[in-house]
């Protein structure tokens, strides 16, 4: 399965949905290929600025590093680092970026979400994640 422009579209309005339905707040969520680059980019109204940069480099910090930001965050706080020593001005630990797999592992792409609590963007990136693996609808 490939991430196509028209499967992450969807991915954008099941993360908006997901937000509004569980949340009742709004978001800012990207949806970038397997390199970290930007597919396509929603915010909802009343979205802040500064959540369109934070929801693209959680995406981007997903697919660079291979792991979800939760992941990286965790990985940081236990081993007593500076994201700067990974020499990348892109990358972000808040939570909220995840890698897209297909049903064999393989990443596809990545999502970023942000405008919640931390844990909260996480969940809808875990949501994103879980319909991209199990599903694997186009």
């Amino acid at each position: 399965m490939q991430l196509t422009l028209n499967l992450a579209r969807k991915l954008i309005e099941l993360g908006k949905e997901k937000a509004t339905k569980d949340f009742g707040r709004p978001i800012s969520i990207t949806i970038g290929d397997e390199t970290g680059s930007m597919l396509t980019f929603d915010r909802m109204d009343g979205m802040p600025q500064r959540s369109i940069r934070i929801s693209q480099q959680k995406a981007y910090t997903a697919a660079r590093m291979g792991v979800s930001t939760d992941s990286l965050f965790e990985r940081i706080q236990r081993e007593h680092l500076e994201i700067s020593y990974f020499c990348d001005p892109g990358l972000t630990a808040l939570p909220g970026g995840n890698l897209l797999k297909n049903r064999s592992g393989e990443i596809i792409g990545c999502v970023g979400v942000s405008g919640l609590a931390p844990s909260e963007d996480h969940s809808i990136t875990e949501y994103i994640a879980g319909i991209v693996s199990e599903e694997q609808a186009d």
